[in-house]
């Protein structure tokens, strides 16, 4: 039987874009959408070409396939997942058992030899990827529904490959999807792209998105690499390398890796034999599982094209377009491609004017942690899984745990009340399809198949950041909803207190004007090793020390840089997310008994009787024994404004007891670069305002400083003659007591007068509504917020204001 001259069977990719979805599937129009308009840019895409949905509908329909899967699947009940096994799998050996018709096969034939001539390979390697026509659009992404099929070489394995491309599109989970989305099985076609393989099983490959995929953040690119091929990672089988880099910055020309992590890639895969089962999976070398997959050339590299890729399709959308794409480095060439690209559907379509937070209310034994996938709190009873084959038992509201899910295992994750998998990362199948389905998941939570047991009852918490938390029982949580949208504006400024990177992101969308406190301590404690031990590594005598530091900090020749980087990236993501807006970051403030308790302290920590009074704040960074490990977070301030382009991060000293103390302090930053450099924003530095002295000698301090930021913690104690963390105390330790008060109204004044910033970052107003009104009414500049309270502080400070104004 000859086909219609008017039908279209081949399609090359240049010859094609993202208007053509109708006939070449969402994938292959996008291909060829980035070789049209990408490529002339410098965005490397594989070549190849496109098998079209035409033909598709030509082999159902020329073989009699047509009504023949029509009656198949005439009372399907998707309900039922023996009856959809049962059908799916009689629909697809229906396509396998019949063949192509000829003229289609030779077309295929043809167009694969001319690829083959193009590239000067007689035996091209390629890939052979599924295309549907309701697939990868902005608002059904399909992800992982139907097949792909790697290192396919010869017409032969070409033309089956396509077959079995073709009954993918009723495997179990495709069927699943099309009825949950509403569209008609026999008005979805499928198309097949045909492209040039690219080898990365001797380099790497990755999945990148242009937004942070669990908070929505626009300003980051979210890069993951592993070794070998991508279905590793597509399919959640490894742990990959993650990054982020800042888009901003980036395009102004600075190298804004803000966040790098190595993950434990012990798994990759590589090329087989030929026919079609082409790929096998292999340990990784121990040396490489613990060095990055990707270079810092190569990171700079993908993430200005996933930039280029994002504008184009938001301008062609005319609407904002962040993209999933994939990438693969060849290991022969070293040369990096985009293989695939479609937009991003779940956080796309967020309401960023609502704001939701969730919150544990009550305690439970930690059981495990993983990565965190959304932001939600879910109870229930597990069910463990061990492989596919056991999905039948699994009942609505119970939450999974499995090693790891792939798309077969879709029709019941849409059922489950959470998931959680041993392996995997945030773009692993388990992540993407828990994120689509708005799903609470923790992936990554190694020996969870070992440790939780079918029928326990657990609490999955993913609401405190990247980390995921699973807790013995139902804990009590509630989720509070909150509109943005008619928010009132406020004369006093409204600031955040965050010491937490990972959780940066979710709060950028919090309607506040910058951050009052960012602590480093968290950042310093995540590093885990005392900054003197690195800074003397090399002479320390303890050799188990130095080993357990040497594990620690794997791949740093200079152990100080570990400390730098770390620094630089944990701080360097809280400026990016309120970026442009003002970050105050405070220098480190533990005290001697806190710091005694990272790896080394002791060797370089004096024992105090009362640490809240001794060796801290500014009297540490000048101090000859402490100095080197202060010019290290000055190091990082540096990299974060000069490297990553931040120039909005500001800086803050603590516990100075003194102006000279003050002026030693600032002769070390200026020192260091920071001030000195004509070329950047003058670098502000703040000093906390928490000791009675710093009141009593304001004007004296404000010649030296930027401005301050009152800690009405310690303002407090010391003012009140208590140590706060004595529980016989407590009722004597609040701000609102007169004396603490009127200390904050001078503090307030004397700023007001020499024209000094003067905001507070101190407990009290998180806790004391009364102490609002007071800051408000003796003209404070801001006052910085735990995040849990700013939305009913903004609203109450607008009330005081207009309550002020109209006298």
């Amino acid at each position: 039987m000859m086909k219609n001259k008017n039908k279209k069977f081949i399609l090359w990719f240049e010859k094609i874009g993202i208007e053509d979805v109708g006939l070449v599937g969402g994938k292959n129009a996008s291909l060829g959408e980035m070789i049209q308009n990408l490529t002339p840019l410098g965005v490397r895409v594989p070549p190849g070409f496109a098998v079209t949905a035409e033909a598709y509908f030509y082999f159902l329909k020329s073989t009699g396939l047509f009504n023949k899967l029509k009656k198949i699947l005439a009372d399907l009940n998707i309900k039922d997942v023996n009856d959809l096994s049962k059908k799916a799998k009689a629909v697809r050996l229906e396509i396998l058992n019949t063949s192509l018709p000829k003229d289609l096969e030779v077309e295929i034939k043809e167009n694969y030899l001319k690829l083959c001539q193009r590239l000067k390979n007689e035996n091209l390697e390629v890939a052979i990827r599924s295309s549907a026509t309701a697939e990868d659009l902005p608002t059904a992404s399909f992800a992982g529904a139907h097949e792909t099929y790697l290192n396919i070489s010869g017409v032969h394995n070409v033309i089956e490959a396509v077959k079995r491309c073709f009954a993918s599109l009723f495997t179990d989970r495709a069927i699943s999807y099309r009825v949950d989305k509403g569209f008609d099985h026999f008005k979805v076609g499928l198309s097949v792209g045909i492209q040039k393989m690219v080898r990365a099983d001797l380099g790497s490959s990755g999945v990148m998105f242009t937004l942070d995929t669990e908070s929505g953040f626009k300003n980051v690119i979210y890069l993951t690499s592993i070794w070998g091929l991508g279905e590793t990672i597509v399919q959640g089988r490894v742990e990959p390398d993650e990054f982020y880099i800042f888009k901003p910055t980036l395009k102004q020309g600075y190298k804004p890796i803000i966040y790098k992590k190595i993950g434990s890639k012990d798994k990759k895969t590589v090329y087989s034999r030929h026919g079609l089962k082409t790929t096998k999976e292999v340990s990784v070398d121990l040396k490489d599982r613990h060095i990055f997959s990707l270079a810092n050339d190569d990171i700079l590299t993908l993430a200005k094209w996933g930039i280029l890729i994002e504008e184009h399709y938001s301008k062609k959308q005319k609407r904002w377009m962040p993209m999933d794409i994939e990438w693969a480095k060849d290991g022969q060439t070293q040369e990096l491609f985009i293989v695939q690209s479609r937009p991003e559907t779940i956080q796309a379509g967020k309401d960023f004017q609502t704001y939701e937070i969730y919150k544990l209310k009550s305690k439970g034994r930690l059981l495990l942690k993983g990565l965190a996938v959304g932001e939600k709190i879910t109870s229930g009873r597990l069910r463990l899984i061990k492989d596919a084959s056991g999905i039948n038992e699994f009942q609505a509201g119970e939450i999974l745990v499995t090693q790891m899910t792939d798309p077969d295992w879709e029709p019941i994750m849409k059922i489950a009340a959470g998931i959680i998998t041993n392996e995997g990362g945030r773009t692993s199948h388990a992540a993407i399809v828990s994120r689509e389905l708005g799903v609470p998941a923790i992936v990554g939570a190694d020996k969870a198949t070992q440790i939780l047991k079918t029928g326990q009852l657990i609490t999955i918490d993913c609401s405190t950041g990247s980390e995921g938390l699973i807790y013995e029982g139902a804990l009590k949580w509630e989720k509070e909803k909150i509109s943005l949208a008619h928010l009132p504006q406020t004369k006093t400024k409204v600031m955040l207190n965050i010491g937490e990177p990972d959780s940066a992101f979710v709060y950028s969308h919090l309607p506040v004007d910058g951050v009052g406190l960012a602590r480093i301590e968290f950042v310093a404690a995540s590093v885990k090793i005392h900054p003197l031990a690195l800074v003397n590594f090399k002479n320390l005598k303890n050799e188990k020390l130095k080993e357990k530091i040497e594990e620690l900090t794997a791949g740093y020749l200079d152990k100080k840089e570990f400390f730098v980087e770390k620094l630089a990236q944990g701080l360097g993501r809280i400026a990016a997310a309120f970026w442009p807006k003002e970050v105050i970051m405070r220098f480190s403030d533990f005290k001697t008994n806190e710091y005694r308790t990272l790896i080394g302290g002791e060797l370089f920590e004096p024992e105090e009787a009362n640490p809240m009074l001794g060796w801290r704040g500014a009297s540490r960074y000048y101090h000859p024994r402490y100095r080197p490990a202060f010019e290290l977070e000055l190091k990082a301030v540096k990299k974060i404004r000069e490297e990553y382009g931040l120039k909005n991060l500001n800086v803050m000293v603590p516990f100075c007891r003194t102006p000279e103390e003050g002026k030693k302090v600032i002769k070390i930053i200026e020192d260091s670069g920071l001030k000195s450099d004509k070329d950047f924003k003058r670098l502000k530095i703040f000093v906390m305002c928490e000791i009675p002295s710093n009141v009593i000698l304001a004007e004296e301090f404000l010649k030296i400083f930027d401005g301050f930021s009152i800690g009405s913690n310690d303002l407090t104690q010391l003012t009140l003659g208590i140590d706060r963390d004595n529980a016989a105390l407590i009722n004597i330790a609040d701000e609102r007591q007169e004396a603490v008060k009127k200390l904050l109204a001078q503090a307030i004044k004397i700023a007001k007068a020499q024209n000094k910033y003067v905001g507070i970052c101190g407990q009290a107003p998180s806790d004391f509504p009364e102490i609002v009104e007071f800051l408000v009414k003796v003209g404070i500049d801001s006052i910085s917020l735990n995040p849990d309270t700013v939305i009913k502080t903004k609203i109450n400070i607008a009330k005081i204001e207009k309550k002020i104004k109209n006298g």
